[in-house]
């Protein structure tokens, strides 16, 4: 009984040792300006590197929920918003800033940003004032033929986030204030248009040397707008030009470039690309572009037809960094008969990761039926043996 007791107590000890610590928060005090301060927590425990930790509790960013509408899939909009963190990070370290939705740019601001610019025919028919005639996108003109009009001058600027990194000015009083801002500038790689009221839908693609020159633009318009704002007169503001792909895409658009505007500066400088790319597995692009990785990819897609041979769902969306592939992403849609079915073929589906896929390759397969997700299998790059979890 007494050695039964022993095994136990080093079992908790264990236990206790490697679980995170979820208990402990740190209490800090969010400075929002020269007089107004209010109580936060920040929480103890990030789970990973790659992530900021918040303030909470959570403050909605002033024109929250907007990205929904104005860009074109949600590959698009969680590409956008988590892309946007990564473009933070070669300002902002996730050591020492923490995480706040934007605050400074409410909806009517972004609203009206988003905009064409107008003629006065055009206010007058929709009743707008002349101040509120601040739109980023060009001018569409009233006379001219609308498809050739709308191919000239098309819409650029889909949308712009906003994302706050606080960091801390008093260590004993744990005191927090704005450090920096990060800015989204999401652009249009297709514009689409229509030549009368509920008539067809056109398309007009936006060469990518075009899209980054006006981009550029749009970005340095914003930055000069941005410094209007008192609170944000001088903070570090980064800034980054991402590429949405069209309403028919199955993967999303990348952030191609970002720059960094210093505090108290109104001018962006220079430019870094971001070599950043989503690929689709099978794809025309993954064959000319990247044949070594399709092929593994078709190799591993072949044998899970095997165990089940009318069977042809695979489908892969692979993030490329500097032309080299970083994470696979799998989804297998298939109809199982019976539990027992799922977890033989997760099993099998396991054993092809480890052997098909490069080690320094982070893989992720989701499994799922009519009924739902059945089943996730992770293995991260050079990990002995996958996480597997089947839904219950």
């Amino acid at each position: 009984m007494r050695k039964l007791s022993v095994v136990a107590l080093s079992l908790v000890l264990l236990l206790t040792a490697c679980a995170p610590n979820f208990q402990k928060q740190e209490e800090v005090v969010q400075k929002k300006d020269d007089e107004t301060k209010e109580k936060a927590i920040i929480p103890k425990y990030k789970i990973s590197d790659k992530y900021y930790r918040s303030i909470m509790p959570f403050e909605p960013g002033e024109a929250r929920g907007m990205v929904v509408n104005n860009l074109n899939t949600r590959y698009d909009i969680t590409e956008f918003e988590t892309g946007l963190m990564r473009v933070a990070q070669n300002s902002f370290s996730t050591d020492q800033y923490v995480f706040k939705e934007g605050q400074y740019l409410d909806s009517r601001t972004v609203g009206l940003w988003l905009n064409r610019q107008f003629t006065e025919g055009q206010l007058k028919e929709q009743k707008m004032k002349k101040e509120d005639n601040i739109g980023l996108n060009p001018v569409l003109p009233d006379k001219g033929d609308v498809k050739e009009l709308n191919e000239e001058n098309p819409i650029y600027l889909a949308h712009i986030l906003e994302h706050n990194y606080l960091v801390k000015v008093d260590g004993e009083k744990g005191t927090y204030q704005l450090g920096g801002v990060a800015i989204g500038i999401a652009l249009n790689s297709v514009h689409y248009y229509v030549k009368e009221a509920y008539g067809a839908v056109y398309e007009k693609n936006i060469p990518h040397s075009v899209l980054e020159r006006e981009g550029k633009k749009i970005a340095q318009e914003v930055v000069s707008r941005l410094r209007g704002i008192d609170e944000l007169k001088d903070v570090p503001i980064t800034i980054g030009l991402f590429e949405q792909e069209s309403r028919a895409s199955v993967v999303p658009g990348n952030f191609f470039a970002y720059a960094e505007v210093s505090q108290n500066s109104s001018n962006i400088g220079s430019w870094k690309d971001m070599k950043e790319k989503y690929v689709l597995f099978p794809s025309d692009e993954a064959q000319k572009d990247h044949r070594d990785d399709l092929t593994f990819f078709q190799n591993f897609k072949q044998d899970v037809e095997e165990y089940f041979p009318n069977f042809n769902g695979v489908i892969g969306k692979g993030f490329y960094l500097d032309g080299q592939l970083q994470e696979l992403k799998i989804d297998i849609p298939i109809q199982f008969y019976g539990k027992a079915e799922g977890i033989g073929f997760t099993q099998y589906v396991t054993g092809l990761v480890m052997e098909h896929f490069p080690n320094y390759v982070s893989v992720q397969i989701n499994v799922s039926s009519v009924m739902g997700p059945e089943a996730l299998i992770v293995r991260k790059p050079d990990q002995d043996e996958p996480f597997v979890h089947i839904y219950q």
